[in-house]
């Protein structure tokens, strides 16, 4: 009970203007992680605000929440696909940082504070920002042309070219490493390893998601054992992207993870997260798409919300994603 006092106090939920308006005139640096409702706030970071604030303090440093529905003033961040951190000091927005990249936003809190301290003292008036990326009205991604320019489109890339050429795929960490307390180490080792994190959403599978989703393996001996264990409890869907590196983000990925088999994995690749995190089979702590057009079809099955072309997915017009998934 006195951890759940903790974490209500750490980040104050804004879902009022007069809230808002409260924050703007809160005195050094806010945080808001702006969150879509079908998302929620990004948990991965939580630790990071619980030790920025035991070393600087309460005074100089606040953690808020804010739903994009709920508050007119962030209605262009509403329907984007990562989460976002807005840094609010003396009533103005000094800077934003998108995607739970913990580094990032541990140097930008310092940086900020810095400046926060500074601005209290007499002296040149702090310069507020503008975010830069709401300039022109537009999705979470958009199509690159061949001349360069960005084109946008509405639509969810997986898989594909996205943004600034990166591509996507997806991950799961699987109820035996929630059970277990892991997902935020593995989430740190991912995002140390080079991959952006644009979504992670804890989630319990239904049955019926996933017997959709192990369809082709539906033949195997140990299928009725992995359904129930994949809906056994939470799992983090995360989707990942790649910032470096010439390996695409899906090879990338499985390499990161290691053999499917835990034992197989600490005999042959011992750092990988399945030698680390993983016990026994089916309990190997981490999922992977096979390759391109899996991670597509996967996407497409836990993700509907997000809108695909037609050319992506191979559909006829008006179907639906479980239809394009059984056919």
């Amino acid at each position: 009970m006195g951890s759940k006092k903790k974490e209500i106090a750490l980040q104050v939920n804004i879902s009022t203007q007069e809230l808002w308006e409260e924050m703007l005139s809160s005195k050094g640096l806010t945080v808001v992680d702006v969150y879509q409702g079908w998302c929620g706030p990004c948990k991965p970071v939580v630790s990071l605000f619980q030790k920025m604030r035991m070393e600087v303090g309460l005074d100089l440093l606040h953690f808020a929440l804010a739903e994009a529905d709920y508050l007119d003033v962030l209605e262009k961040y509403r329907g984007k696909c990562e989460p976002t951190f807005l840094f609010y000091a003396g009533g103005e927005l000094v800077a934003v940082v998108r995607g739970a990249n913990v580094p990032q936003l541990q140097s930008t809190i310092r940086d900020q504070l810095a400046a926060a301290a500074s601005a209290l003292s007499p002296g040149p008036e702090r310069k507020a920002i503008r975010d830069e990326a709401l300039a022109e009205e537009g999705e979470c991604f958009s199509r690159v042309k061949d001349d360069g320019e960005d084109e946008d489109v509405g639509e969810f890339r997986t898989s594909e070219q996205v943004s600034s050429g990166k591509t996507c795929t997806l991950a799961i960490i699987k109820p035996d490493a929630v059970m277990h307390g892991n997902s935020e180490e593995i989430v740190m080792k991912i995002q140390e390893t080079g991959f952006d994190i644009l979504t992670n959403e804890e989630r319990t599978m239904t049955e019926a998601e996933m017997r959709l989703f192990y369809q082709h393996r539906a033949g195997e001996e140990a299928f009725e054992q992995l359904i129930h264990h994949m809906c056994s409890g939470p799992s983090h869907l995360l989707i990942l992207t790649r910032t470096e590196g010439a390996e695409d983000v899906v090879t990338a990925w499985r390499s990161i993870m290691g053999p499917c088999d835990p034992d197989v994995a600490r005999r042959e690749q011992p750092d990988s997260l399945r030698a680390q995190y993983g016990t026994v089979m089916p309990f190997n702590a981490v999922h992977g798409s096979q390759d391109a057009a899996a991670a597509r079809r996967e996407l497409l099955l836990l993700f509907p919300s997000f809108k695909f072309s037609e050319e992506e997915t191979g559909a006829a017009p008006g179907k639906s994603p479980k239809q394009i998934l059984a056919s």
